[in-house]
């Protein structure tokens, strides 16, 4: 693939994630299933099994980011340790170029959790669990959710490419 054609790639990866997160939620879900489809290498039982992960797990915004972690899964999924090679080492080539998403993405929005993120993008925090605190987050946030997401794929797609 040339530059032009990963550029193409890139930007299409940004696109479709921010689409999918702006239109149905669930960023772990929304990075893995644009990875899915631009470069491959993610079943559907992996998007299924990340869905719990999004608001920073259980939606209580504790948690890292979902669109962080699906990252994370996207990489590991193809740079992680296999099941049959668990005694063979720590596979550290994957746990560097997960370092280097999270410093990414620490360094864009300023921190890596849930809660942290509601802060920089609407300069307050929410419980999800609430229907009203939940929708005035989404009104709050915009496009800055889906905005990480697209970023993150961005990234994720750049590193595996």
């Amino acid at each position: 693939m040339n530059a032009e054609e990963k550029d193409v790639l890139l930007q299409q990866a940004y696109e479709k994630a921010a689409k999918y997160e702006f239109d149905y939620g669930a960023c772990p879900q929304c990075v893995l299933a644009t990875v899915q489809e631009l470069v491959g290498g993610i079943d559907d039982a992996t998007i299924k099994a990340v869905h719990g992960l999004a608001g920073g797990g259980g939606l209580m915004a504790d948690g890292t980011c979902g669109a962080l972690t699906g990252g994370l899964v996207a990489l590991s999924a193809k740079y992680g340790r296999d099941r049959d090679k668990l005694d063979k080492g720590r596979c550290i080539n994957n746990f560097k170029k997960c370092k280097a998403l999270v410093e990414r993405f620490r360094a864009e929005f300023g921190g890596v959790t849930c809660t942290e993120l509601q802060k920089q993008f609407t300069g307050q925090t929410y419980d999800m669990w609430q229907t009203d605190q939940y929708q005035a987050f989404n009104e709050a946030r915009g496009h800055k959710c889906a905005d990480a997401t697209g970023k993150v794929t961005r990234w994720v797609i750049e590193m595996m490419t």
